[in-house]
């Protein structure tokens, strides 16, 4: 594959994200190689491919995801699909249940509990099943409304998907086994609202069950390690800024259409904070591929499971 027939395709998606021109520089450093890497390890299994990828809230996630499916399905003939965890979450009225008949945390999206992992794997059985003229639904969720799109909005991919992406904070998550520790509260969140460790327990079952089952399936794991909790927490914001350019949901500095302030966001962290350190101290020593990301927001260094 040459460079410059490459080139144009990526300049031109690169300018539909929004992203500065230089990062035409991080697709072809990371992004490109992964992509060749994927794909060989792919025909050499023989069948359609699972990839994970993990990483916090605003690593970078989505974007890895785009630019691989693009590389893989237009350049690499790999054809490709994929979907995140966030469009399968559970409808509002089905968290609003569970806060109601397990606990009121669960109101809010994010932790494992909340996603509908049968819609998942349902939706990755048929990628897997695909064939040519094959027309697969891929599920959506709505962030600015909190709850599922209609059917009638979900995106579909045609024909065969030799490899599935499939991206989240938590793919891959490994349950906690220090029951003290579990106990332990981890910040405000939990000490203030979770006292008795009911929610946070409930979510480590989780793990330790269908999450497992389901993460189980995974070919290949990525992760793109962010530097601090407190990075994260700025690139969570920024995406909320983001989300509410693109919905014009601020008028004259009003909050609406689901948007959170910051400090709403801080809290909505606190959710996170639990799972996010443990994966930032233990998953690098399992992911396949770890994209190191620095405080400026660049990928600084790629660290290989066989290195």
């Amino acid at each position: 594959m040459q460079w410059e027939q490459l080139k144009p395709g990526i300049e031109s998606l690169i300018a539909e994200e929004g992203l500065p021109a230089e990062f035409l520089d991080t697709v072809f450093a990371y992004y490109l190689p992964l992509a060749q890497q994927i794909m060989e390890r792919q025909r050499a299994l023989g069948r359609p491919m699972i990839v994970g990828i993990n990483g916090a809230q605003g690593t970078g996630k989505s974007t890895l995801a785009l630019f691989l499916q693009k590389i893989l399905t237009h350049h690499l003939n790999c054809p490709c699909a994929g979907f995140s965890l966030d469009d399968i979450y559970l409808t509002r009225a089905e968290r609003q249940h569970l806060g109601a008949t397990v606990h009121p945390l669960f109101v809010t999206r994010g932790v494992p509990g909340t996603h509908d992992l049968g819609l998942g794997q349902a939706t990755v059985d048929a990628l897997c099943r695909a064939v040519s003229g094959t027309t697969v639904p891929i599920p959506g969720f709505d962030k600015s409304q909190d709850d599922r799109s209609a059917p009638s909005a979900w995106k579909h991919h045609e024909g065969v998907a030799k490899v599935i992406l499939l991206e989240g904070w938590c793919m891959a998550a490994r349950p906690v086994t220090d029951g003290a520790q579990l106990l332990q509260p981890m910040n405000e969140l939990e000490r203030s609202e979770d006292a008795e460790g009911l929610w946070r327990s409930y979510v480590n079952q989780q793990l330790a069950g269908a999450y497992n089952d389901f993460f189980s399936q995974l070919d290949f794991l990525i992760m793109l390690k962010a530097p601090s909790m407190e990075c994260i927490v700025e690139w969570r914001t920024l995406q909320e800024q983001k989300l509410a350019e693109k919905i014009g949901s601020h008028h004259n500095g009003a909050n609406v259409s689901g948007i959170m302030s910051p400090s709403q966001i801080k809290r909505f962290v606190m959710h996170y904070e639990r799972l996010t350190r443990a994966m930032l101290d233990t998953m690098p020593s399992h992911a396949d591929v770890v994209l190191v990301i620095d405080e400026a927001h660049r990928i600084a260094e790629v660290l290989k499971h066989d290195q």
